[in-house]
């Protein structure tokens, strides 16, 4: 009975699916691999633009922060200068309270610049100007003195003599570095 089989029956054996369900199985497969890759486009696409807005507001939110920051800067420098004018006032207020006396005396005088400079100095120290003054005997430096002329002295070499100049230190920075004379060597 096998042999009245037709050619087609030969091919196939039993419960072998046939071409066109094989055709439509690969449809099937294919149909469900468009839709896995479209789904997968839609959510990268959706990832993209959610990272996207995450940049924009990135650099939005980093522009904002670099606008405050300059703002603060801006402040700080505009009430920092602000602050020393104000330490100044009173000794600005002094000079002209001693010139207001036309009959003072030489002592008076006297007393009222010393008691303007003491006042002078502490507006200074409040504000982180600090004098360079360095007593005879130290140590030239040249990050702080200003050599003007060397002597010989009895003193170590390299030492300074004499300060014909204070300077000044503002918060650790020379403002203007001390003139001095320092000792020759031997």
């Amino acid at each position: 009975m096998s042999e009245n089989k037709s050619p087609e029956q030969n091919q196939f054996p039993t419960g072998a699916p046939s071409p066109e369900e094989l055709e439509a199985a690969q449809a099937a497969n294919e149909s469900d691999a468009l839709a896995t890759a479209q789904a997968e486009v839609a959510m990268l696409q959706a990832k993209n633009t959610e990272m996207a807005d995450s940049y924009l507001r990135a650099k939005a939110e980093t522009e904002n922060a670099r606008r405050r920051a300059e703002d603060e800067v801006s402040k700080a420098r505009k009430y920092a200068l602000e602050s020393f004018a104000e330490s100044l006032l009173p000794v600005a207020d002094s000079l002209e309270a001693g010139l207001g006396i036309k009959d003072a005396t030489p002592q008076q005088i006297r007393e009222g610049a010393e008691a303007t400079l003491k006042q002078l100095t502490s507006a200074l120290e409040r504000n982180k100007v600090i004098a360079i003054d360095p007593a005879p005997g130290a140590k030239f430096d040249p990050h702080q003195h200003q050599a003007i002329s060397m002597v010989p002295a009895e003193q170590e070499a390299n030492t300074v003599v004499s300060v014909l100049q204070k300077g000044y230190l503002i918060a650790e920075r020379v403002l203007r570095p001390a003139l001095v004379t320092v000792s020759a060597p031997k």
